[in-house]
């Protein structure tokens, strides 16, 4: 046994048995590994970025991580964006990073880089084995740090409270090859933290007070359970609840009590928070903007409105919070579940952001996974759209780092092979990784991919009226247009090994999207979108 068999032993006696690879020269001892223990299965994604976001999607549907395997310095910069994703999402990722031999090092190779600075760009904890025998040791504190698990000798106050992290392993090529030492057991992984009865007293207070109050939920508390507690508490008090715009993963459809995502814009969330007096984080930050603007507040709460703090963030059990207040302010009541509207009638006409929504939610299969990137097209018409659909799960883009949705279907079809994925894709971010759909292809993954095809950056062109840049000519307008030359997804696709498709009219949608969930593997469509 070689160093990279204990790095891969100790990864599959701590649960984690997908590999999200990228690999090249540094990693080949691991690569070869994979035959002698084909318990780990070895994913081949063809750019950095597709294998972080797949790990990402895998691990928000699983709740273990899985592994990242990337080469050198560059290999781990191609894929920080959607590390930084999962980061935003406190998802439990590992990456696994080649480095050069010791003796190799001295050389300035070209490939040399500072590994360590990059991967603490969106790591909570950054470690390389000293010696053959920190290996299994490393990779199994690798693992307890993604989970937020105790790490004995290696206090981490940064990740005290988190419910998953990112974590990196950098393993030296010559560490790889030498012998190995055993592989190490099992960590165990930290509970949640429950919140204290003084801080459910406090709230219960609130919202059974005399001043308006409203609910701002994360992390657990967007699963059914915490839902429920959710609509229970405002069916006693009138307390609002609302979520994220794009939180990590939002359980809805029918059967489950609806909660309001808070607008993108300023301005959206100033008119659901009007004339709130208090605002009770519950496993959720205090909203922000995305972006400074001219004599415009980052802060989005009203200043009238008092915040307060019932579990800090989502490593509390904020689904267990919310059970607990709701069963101090109603202990006797149950919330009737909303009765689902009968689907709506697809009347056909020409592709806008107004209506493709809704052909969506007519169709969306029970307990499907939906990937929204749909950003500007889906921004105010999705939620309502999919609101009565059989219940399923959404997974946002909690980072704002686009190119996260073809990645995420990956992960979240390779961790729910028995769920039908339905990926709803910006054009112009879809390009950041389209190369996912050949990894699609390759697993033979159930994943529906549907591009929404509006030709251009369109929350680019909101966003240049937004900053009061002035004038907007030609010169500025060419950098947000997707055109000349249209983008042909569909042959892209089909090169790429996915069926593809394309709808323009709500019919051609609701037909091309009712087959392709009929018909296993991946399958797009390209919806063309007329300008609204």
């Amino acid at each position: 046994m070689n160093g990279a068999e204990t790095l891969l032993q100790t990864l599959l006696n701590n649960d984690v048995d997908v590999c999200f690879a990228n690999p090249g020269t540094s990693e080949m001892q691991f690569v070869a590994a994979l035959d002698r223990h084909p318990a780990m299965r070895g994913v081949l994604c063809l750019f950095e970025g597709v294998a972080t976001g797949a790990a990402d999607g895998y691990a928000r549907m699983t709740g273990k991580p899985a592994t990242t395997l990337l080469h050198l310095g560059p290999g781990l910069a191609n894929g920080l964006a959607n590390l930084h994703n999962a980061r935003r999402a406190r998802t439990p990722v590992v990456n696994i990073v080649g480095d050069h031999a010791h003796t190799h090092k001295e050389l300035d190779s070209p490939l040399e880089s500072d590994i360590d600075a990059a991967a603490r760009i969106v790591s909570s904890w950054v470690r390389r084995p000293a010696t053959p025998a920190d290996v299994g040791p490393d990779t199994a504190a690798a693992v307890a740090a993604a989970l937020c698990a105790d790490v004995p000798g290696d206090p981490d106050p940064s990740r005290t409270g988190t419910s998953g992290a990112v974590s990196t392993l950098i393993v030296p090529a010559d560490l790889s090859w030498s012998p190995g030492t055993a592989p190490a057991l099992r960590r165990t992984q930290r509970a949640l933290q429950t919140v204290s009865h003084h801080d459910i007293d406090i709230t219960a207070a609130l919202v059974t007070g005399p001043e308006p109050a409203a609910l701002l939920i994360d992390g657990t508390g967007l699963s059914e359970s915490g839902l429920k507690a959710a609509a229970r508490i405002q069916k006693a008090t009138g307390t609002l609840s609302f979520c994220p715009t794009w939180p990590a993963r939002l359980r809805r459809g029918a059967g489950v009590p609806h909660i309001q995502p808070l607008g993108y814009r300023a301005e959206a969330v100033g008119r659901q928070l009007s004339g709130i007096k208090h605002l009770i984080l519950v496993g959720a930050r205090e909203p922000v903007a995305s972006f400074a603007y001219p004599g415009r507040s980052g802060i989005l709460t009203p200043p009238e409105t008092t915040v307060h703090r019932l579990a800090p963030d989502s490593g509390f059990d904020v689904a267990d919070a919310l059970n607990r207040l709701a069963d101090a302010v109603t202990p006797d009541l149950f919330a009737p579940l909303p009765v689902p509207d009968a689907p709506p009638r697809i009347v056909n006409e020409a592709l806008r952001t107004k209506n493709w929504a809704q052909v969506i939610g007519a169709l969306l299969p029970q307990e499907a996974i939906v990937v929204d990137e749909s950003i500007t097209e889906g921004m105010e018409t999705l939620a309502p759209a999919t609101a009565n659909s059989p219940a399923h799960d959404v997974l946002g883009l909690v980072g704002l780092a686009i190119g996260q949705g073809l990645p995420v279907a990956v992960g979240a079809a390779i961790a729910c092979p028995e769920r039908p994925v339905v990926c709803l894709q910006a054009d112009g971010s879809a390009l950041y990784t389209i190369s996912a759909l050949w990894t699609q292809a390759r697993e033979a993954l159930n994943v529906t991919t549907v591009i929404l095809n509006n030709r251009s950056y369109a929350i680019l062109r909101a966003e240049l009226d937004r900053v009061g840049a002035g004038q907007i000519g030609p010169a500025a307008t060419a950098l947000l247009d997707l055109g000349q030359p249209d983008i042909d997804f569909t042959t892209v696709a089909t090169g790429l090994g996915v069926p593809a498709t394309r709808a323009r009219s709500t019919a051609e949608l609701a037909e091309l999207f009712s087959t392709a969930l009929a018909t296993p593997g991946p399958h797009l469509i390209e919806a063309i979108l007329q300008p609204t």
